[in-house]
């Protein structure tokens, strides 16, 4: 296939190991105030903004019938577990030579993340690698009107890198993230997480137009 016209990037769970770390913060946030979080659920959080993230445990908690926190009160006990465990997060496996491929090849990056600024920063400071890509979608950048799942994010990087989202791959692993992409109208590859500790079942079903990964190594650049 011809190259595309850039390559879209999440980083949770695509190109850094973070998702477990994110799902035992929030798991430990949440039974703080009385709601365990089943794997149901822990799946739903991906890919999602934090604000986002947090209005949504707070309404799970409210339905489990325990008092419902603040936004404030619930990332106030999330948010120092999330910073001491996301620092040791590792590169995915066969993310440093994919972004290399790209890099050598001149097809252009974004990374298209509903992490805030900050969060990011926190994560890559380890990764010098993540720094060729310099174009950047945050979760809370001012440009943005809606997050993923909204198509908004990724329209935003394309647009920014001044390409045709139809011309482009994007890289997710999340459904609110293959949602994003796909209403932008990305071609998406989706990195299917086979060591998942989830149940088979909640293992999401794929649209048959996204191409299927178990390891960012399988993408192939043409020359």
């Amino acid at each position: 296939m011809p190259l595309p016209a850039a390559c879209l990037f999440d980083l949770d769970g695509l190109l850094l190991d973070t998702e477990p770390l994110h799902s035992e913060a929030w798991q430990r946030a949440a039974h703080s105030f009385g709601l365990h979080l089943t794997g149901e659920q822990l799946l739903a959080l991906r890919g999602r903004r934090r604000l986002d993230c947090a209005e949504q445990v707070r309404s799970w908690i409210g339905q489990a019938g325990q008092v419902v926190p603040s936004v404030e009160a619930l990332l106030a006990v999330r948010q120092p577990i999330a910073e001491r465990l996301l620092p040791s997060a590792q590169p995915m496996p066969g993310a440093v030579a994919l972004i290399a491929a790209c890099r050598a090849r001149g097809v252009p990056m974004a990374m298209v993340t509903s992490s805030s600024r900050m969060a990011v920063a926190l994560k890559e400071a380890p990764h010098p690698w993540l720094a060729a890509i310099g174009v950047r979608v945050h979760g809370d950048d001012p440009a943005l009107a809606a997050g993923k799942p909204a198509p908004d994010p990724y329209r935003l990087a394309a647009r920014r890198l001044g390409v045709d989202p139809r011309a482009c791959w994007a890289f997710e692993d999340s459904q609110a993230g293959v949602q994003s992409a796909l209403a932008a109208g990305c071609l998406v590859h989706v990195l299917v997480h086979r060591d998942d500790r989830l149940a088979a079942e909640l293992v999401p079903q794929w649209p048959s137009s996204c191409r299927l990964v178990d390891n960012l190594s399988e993408v192939v650049l043409a020359d």
